[in-house]
């Protein structure tokens, strides 16, 4: 490998990579201190199905629909920044005459204007709260004629950017205010710039092969005093979550997995909301299933907890009836084959930087008895977390 000895700043990073138009990923696990960045010097990021055990180091960003219009990416780590030192290194593999371009870069970067990519796409429509209401009073109706047990709705909404915002700032930013989340921010020539703070872990394989997934629903705000054991839940949330429990378990069955802990349900903190979390664990050494990542990955993806149940009805449903485009929200990413291992989260709480606009995202599951009033305001309270990471550049 080799390794620049020269110390830079995160900003310092971001601003060549987007100067160069190159991808770019930086992240850091929940409760870790480390930031991380990737940038591929590759000339198309687009991926096939994901073979995570397989994978060179890098970042995955791939979106709600695999089927849509949304290309899975692949942010080969050719160079790979670490914030605590402060310095880069390249892959054994990187093209020389790239990085040297990239080094060349960082030099004179200082000076340049910090942007970010913007998607080529504009975005082409919004879900209206009667619309969302709509969908939703149809999803109960389907449920109730058992077409599907589940389903969960998103809708989108755009704001403007402050003209003094920074995608780093608010990143840093993020990093202190939630502390126990995957904070990210992804920016793709072509494809647009991401970031968010996802609670739900979707895939995670650690360094000692560790395997987890979890079973993340139920929503309410935080309490006052700011403490789960004070939590009250609805029939409605307990059986949401206990869906979302089955599934996993479901996917463990197809593959004949028997040997796992299981822990919870539990209350857990979410930056200013409350969930029901399941956390599953398997020793893939000690069962002898070193594809369990990529299997589970496959089976898992769109989960329960974005899609609904059965996925193949709710799937459909959500196609004909949520009014606009996912893209990437409710998607997965993180970083594969990393120093720390493989992560990978469902991407939400989470916004797409426009040129001048972002577009904040949120979801709700819908069971039998839902409200379409309390389900809006389930979305109101979740896109809080990108609201104050905007309002802070106000």
């Amino acid at each position: 490998m080799g390794t620049e000895t020269r110390h830079y700043t995160l900003e310092n990073i971001f601003r060549a990579a987007i100067a160069q138009q190159k991808a770019v990923a930086v992240w850091r696990l929940p409760l870790s201190e480390q930031v991380q960045a990737c940038i591929s010097l590759q000339q198309s990021y687009t991926t096939s199905l994901p073979n995570l055990e397989q994978s060179p180091f890098g970042f995955l960003f791939c979106p709600f629909h695999t089927s849509g219009q949304e290309q899975q990416l692949f942010i080969k780590g050719d160079l790979c920044f670490d914030a605590t030192s402060q310095s880069i290194t390249a892959a054994a593999d990187a093209p020389a005459a790239a990085v040297e371009g990239f080094t060349e870069a960082l030099q004179s970067i200082e000076h340049a204007s910090l942007g970010w990519h913007s998607s080529d796409a504009t975005q082409a429509s919004y879900q209206t709260e009667a619309g969302f209401k709509t969908a939703v009073e149809k999803a109960v109706a389907a449920i109730t004629a058992e077409e599907m047990e589940k389903v969960v709705l998103s809708r989108n909404f755009s704001e403007v950017v402050p003209a003094s915002f920074s995608p780093v700032a608010a990143f840093e930013q993020m990093l202190q205010t939630y502390p126990n989340a995957f904070v990210s921010l992804v920016s793709v020539p072509g494809v647009g710039t991401w970031m968010g703070a996802s609670p739900e872990i979707l895939v995670s394989i650690d360094q000692n092969n560790i395997f987890k997934t979890v079973a993340l629903a139920g929503t309410q705000p935080l309490t006052e005093d700011g403490c789960t054991s004070s939590a009250i839940w609805r029939q409605k949330e307990i059986e949401e979550q206990a869906m979302v429990e089955r599934y996993i378990l479901s996917c463990f069955k197809k593959l004949r997995l028997r040997e796992y802990s299981e822990i919870g349900p539990r209350t857990v903190v979410a930056g200013n909301l409350m969930h029901l979390r399941t956390d599953f664990k398997v020793d893939t050494k000690e069962v002898d299933f070193p594809t369990l990542g990529t299997d589970m990955l496959h089976l898992l993806h769109p989960t329960s907890a974005v899609c609904g149940l059965p996925k193949e009805p709710a799937l459909e449903f959500i196609l004909q009836h949520e009014g606009y485009d996912r893209s990437y929200y409710s998607g997965y990413l993180g970083p594969v084959n990393s120093s720390a291992g493989t992560h990978l989260f469902v991407n939400l709480r989470c916004m797409q930087l426009l040129a001048t606009d972002a577009i904040l995202y949120a979801g709700a599951g819908i069971t039998g008895e839902s409200s379409p009033e309390k389900e809006w305001q389930e979305t109101q309270h979740k896109m809080q977390t990108m609201q104050r990471v905007l309002a802070n550049f106000k």
